[in-house]
């Protein structure tokens, strides 16, 4: 595109502007890091913190604890010296899978009675220079543009704006997003022309997708930055936190990542709902568990986070994985690999649950958490293959392995339930040989205890809700929460019903993230698709074409399990009842309905609902006033002079094609409207990829707009 142009309303100087909408670039060396051998200089940040210490040594001691009683009660209950080969593999996937659930539990603990670290500075913004950098990938441009003008608006007011820019990055593959993207920004860039610079790049090749996109940023620009907050393009932040975040970065000189804690907000699906009220009242204790023993090792979530981008540069140049997709190639989850590097260099990495003013959008229903899963299983299995870097630290190894366990614990519990059914199967249809040994005088009688089996299960409850008891109990002490959430009993009430639909979710879940392990492991890769991230209701259509297996599973284990025992349905009855369920369950997760239902009756509220925050307000009042975004963008521009202008300034230039190697879709994209005689002509005989081309290319927008509409 002509990079000479330059539009009359960009809020930035002449001066900054090469062309398309960004500054000049400001190169910063980033070297591909060697997962194989650290790196030679490396800053020495002295021991962990003593309550690090301390939390680490609670969540082992508790973690070791629980697993331990329950192993115990578990080979008092089969009797060890008789154990047989099967009830040895039930009580392996037993102690596994209660290992799992003992962490959570010792997590939650350490959040509770250790203080969590709230650095305290007298720096100030003076010097710096924040992007607020959000990637985006074939998105609604209202909703991502209405947060980023409600941000820096509220900046504008605590006086903090002067330090902050706007950098939008787009790896849109799809031409309406990519057009409506470039008048969503020129009409920010309008608004905020007197407030903050307002920078938008479109990539023509995603390589490396996020990872890659974020890493060219820093590469051609990041030495015009001191920070960026990584934003999400569902992401929400308050003045006040973003702030705080780069005051915090500039008082500690050795940290290079501080992650906030987002709360979900802004849907209202029943799915929804169930997710945010959780994250509110139980998520917040466990995140300070995590901060907690995390110390200076902590995580990186991909968003809502500040990163020095000196350090950054420095330390996390992706590499990509030997070996084929899914395991190979571009990392995926690059988030946790970041962190993971930046420790391995010396720098801190902290994070701070004590930051109120961070939000996300939580997927609308079921399909859509088990669609995101999908990738994010991908993306955590990968880090099988970087666990075992040199020189990262113990506790990065273990975010790795935490991450690996989030979706390996699905597998392994339906294997303990597998073999469990086994088992019961085996002693119904077996007769079981009393006198295994020559010359026996007394049989061996087969021994379960069932008393001590019931003990044990409500012990495994216990453990397994020590999470949301204590999540619970604090929200209640919490005023702004308690009051948020509907008061005493709208807490107790909502955390009973919360845990009723978890459980009954929880089978379906299982099954859906086993699926994904076994593709996974078979060799089949995720690919990269656009987030769903707002949707009015779940089609019946829909919940049958994904939940169908489900249900037919649930039913013929149910017969089969009535068929041996009606015991065995009555303990089998709590999972099956989510898989026969599994359809209506689906079809209601995304109902709207449902969720004004809930809120109607005072249940699974959040504060947000309640008191919102002046810039999830400000967001809300921006996207009832935006326009509805172009439903098709050629149209669009060849219609209206002020949006191509707009499209052609607001972007760079296509990069050149090798020598020899011409593109063939814009090929037959000029050749196309070349040969047009209308613009309806035209447009109907583009295909997609061919209509990016002609967005990217300003003589064939031009000779679509010579072109009569029909």
């Amino acid at each position: 595109m002509d990079g000479q142009l330059k539009s009359p309303t960009n809020p930035t100087e002449g001066r900054d502007v090469v062309r398309g909408g960004m500054p000049f670039e400001r190169p910063i060396d980033m070297p591909v890091q060697d997962l194989r051998r650290s790196p030679q200089v490396v800053r020495a940040l002295g021991p962990a913190p003593i309550r690090a210490i301390f939390a680490r040594a609670i969540v082992i001691l508790a973690t070791l604890g629980l697993t331990g009683y329950a192993l115990f009660e578990m080979l008092g209950i089969v009797e060890f010296s008789k154990m047989t080969i099967l009830q040895g593999v039930m009580i392996f996937f037993f102690t596994v899978t209660f290992a799992w659930i003992a962490f959570s539990a010792a997590s939650a603990i350490a959040g509770l009675l250790v203080p969590i670290h709230i650095p305290k500075t007298q720096a100030n913004l003076a010097g710096s220079r924040t992007a607020l950098l959000m990637p985006i990938y074939n998105e609604d441009p209202t909703h991502t543009t209405s947060a980023l003008q409600a941000m820096a608006e509220a900046l504008a007011q605590a006086g903090a704006a002067q330090h902050f820019e706007i950098v939008i990055i787009s790896d849109s593959t799809q031409v309406d997003p990519w057009i409506n993207e470039s008048i969503a920004v020129d009409r920010l860039r309008r608004e905020l022309r007197n407030v903050m610079p307002v920078w938008y790049r479109r990539r023509w090749h995603n390589t490396g997708r996020k990872a890659g996109n974020v890493e060219e940023f820093v590469k051609r620009w990041g030495g015009r930055y001191d920070y960026m907050i990584v934003l999400d393009a569902d992401s929400l932040m308050s003045a006040e936190t973003l702030v705080e975040l780069v005051r915090r970065m500039q008082g500690d000189a050795h940290l290079g990542i501080l992650q906030t804690v987002p709360m979900l907000h802004g849907h209202y699906s029943l799915f929804s709902r169930i997710q945010q009220f959780a994250g509110r009242v139980y998520g917040g204790i466990i995140a300070r568990g995590v901060a907690t023993w995390s110390g200076n090792e902590g995580n990186y979530w991909g968003h809502n986070a500040i990163i020095r981008v000196q350090a950054f540069a420095e330390a996390c140049g992706m590499p990509q994985l030997p070996g084929r997709k899914p395991f190979g190639g571009h990392v995926m989850s690059h988030d946790f690999v970041e962190a993971a590097l930046m420790r391995r260099a010396g720098w801190k990495v902290r994070m701070a649950p004590d930051l109120d003013g961070s939000w996300e959008e939580s997927p609308p229903s079921l399909i859509d958490v088990a669609v995101r899963d999908r990738r994010w299983a991908q993306g955590n299995l990968q880090h099988s293959k970087i666990i075992g870097s040199d020189g990262l630290s113990t506790i990065s190894r273990g975010h790795f392995f935490i991450g690996i366990m989030s979706y390996l614990s699905s597998p392994l519990w339906l294997m303990l339930l597998v073999v469990g059914f086994a088992l019961t199967l085996q002693a119904t249809l077996i007769r079981p040989e009393y006198f295994s040994r020559s010359f026996q005088l007394f049989p061996d009688w087969p021994k379960f205890d069932a008393p001590r089996m019931m003990q044990l299960f409500i012990f495994t409850m216990v453990v397994l809700f020590i999470p949301k008891v204590l999540g619970m109990l604090r929200s209640l002490f919490n005023s702004k929460i308690r009051k948020g959430c509907g008061g005493f009993l709208g807490v107790i009430v909502s955390t009973v019903f919360e845990t009723l639909l978890s459980a009954l979710y929880a089978p379906i879940m299982m099954l859906v993230q086993t699926q994904h392990v076994i593709e996974i492991l078979t060799g089949r890769d995720s690919g990269w698709n656009a987030q769903r991230r707002r949707s009015d209701s779940t089609a019946w259509s829909e919940s049958a074409r994904i939940h169908w297996v489900h249900v037919v599973i649930g039913v013929l284990t149910g017969i089969v399990a009535y068929l041996i025992s009606p015991e065995l349905l009555a303990w089998l009855t709590p999972t099956l009842a989510g898989l026969l369920l599994a359809i209506p369950l689906s079809k209601m997760s995304g109902s709207v309905l449902a969720g004004r239902v809930m809120h109607s009756l005072g249940l699974l509220r959040t504060p947000e609902e309640k008191n919102a925050p002046p810039v999830i307000k400000r967001r809300d009042e921006l996207l009832a006033q935006a326009k509805e975004p172009a439903r098709d963008g050629l149209r669009l521009l060849a219609s209206d002079r002020q949006a191509r202008y707009a499209h052609i300034t607001g972007n760079l230039p296509r990069p050149a094609e090798s020598r020899g190697h011409p593109d063939p879709h814009r090929l037959t994209a000029e050749q196309k409207v070349h040969d047009a005689s209308t613009l309806n002509e035209a447009l109907a005989w583009l295909g997609p990829a061919e209509k990016v081309h002609v967005a990217g290319d300003p003589r064939m927008l031009e000779r679509l707009a010579e072109l009569p509409p029909q």
